[in-house]
């Protein structure tokens, strides 16, 4: 689980713990407050392990990948929930918001599927968390909405869109070419996207039965939220723990999945 050391990520990892019969490993950018957050695990009985993992430096997703290989062999379920959300109130241009929030949310996310997915093993389980604002009816402009649901689109070409949106935010011209007024929108939407490219590509995988789901986890009191959410970060793990945990040859692969566990239709 990557930025698991608190919110929803923590609250996911208390869930695998629970229900997923294997080595659970939270990882963080900071090792203290992720090692901190192990010791709360602890004390419930629970035995995660810890493992550094600043998801924007490559380097760092290679020696975790190493580690995973050299110790374990393999992954069966990887949970892409590091991001980050401007405040309102941030000072930081838009065009700098921009930058940052599709540099954490989308890139450094690629880069951790790039790395991480030679090691799924057959019917894994990967989750990308997305959001509400990862709908695509959120994106104003009808010819951006037909690029990114391109039943053919690749990953090439969305990493373009992405580069495209933080241009026009430092031309100052995203309202004009049709752009949501919110880099984290964009950024989910792009998230969601992936999702879709993912598991094509997972379809003609030689290995068995690998699926990914991007998942709505509600509207959840944390950090990200300034604590105005109604639910638990437990609630909010729910739907990301279905994904994970999702049994073998399962149709649900591809999807946007509420955070009721409803699917929704991510074009729509």
């Amino acid at each position: 689980v990557t930025g698991g050391n608190k919110g929803i990520g923590f609250a996911i990892v208390r869930g695998l713990c629970k229900q997923f019969d294997g080595i659970v490993y939270l990882t963080a950018r900071d090792t203290t407050r992720g090692l901190n957050a192990i010791k709360e695990l602890e004390k419930e009985g629970l035995t995660p392990k810890f493992h550094q993992l600043d998801v924007t430096e490559e380097s760092s997703v290679i020696v975790f990948r190493d580690h995973l290989q050299k110790t374990h062999g393999g992954l069966d379920i990887l949970v892409n929930n590091a991001a980050i959300a401007f405040k309102v109130a941030a000072t930081e241009s838009f065009s700098v918001q921009a930058e940052e929030t599709i540099r954490v949310n989308y890139f450094a996310l690629r880069k951790v599927c790039n790395i991480l997915y030679p090691l799924l093993r057959p019917h894994a389980r990967v989750v990308h968390l997305s959001s509400s604002a990862g709908r695509l009816s959120l994106i104003p402009s009808e010819s951006l909405r037909k690029r990114f649901s391109d039943p053919k689109l690749t990953e090439e070409e969305l990493d373009n869109i992405m580069r495209e949106f933080v241009e026009s935010t430092k031309a100052d011209t995203h309202l004009k070419d049709g752009w949501a007024n919110s880099t984290y929108v964009v950024s989910k939407v792009g998230v969601s996207a992936l999702t879709r490219i993912h598991q094509t590509i997972f379809n003609s995988d030689p290995r068995e039965d690998l699926v990914v789901n991007a998942v709505h986890p509600g509207y959840v009191d944390t950090n990200m939220t300034s604590h105005k959410g109604t639910l638990t970060p437990d609630q909010g793990a729910e739907a990301p723990l279905y994904c994970a945990l999702l049994p073998e040859n399962t149709d649900i692969k591809g999807k946007y999945i509420w955070f009721d566990k409803s699917l929704v239709e991510w074009t729509k």
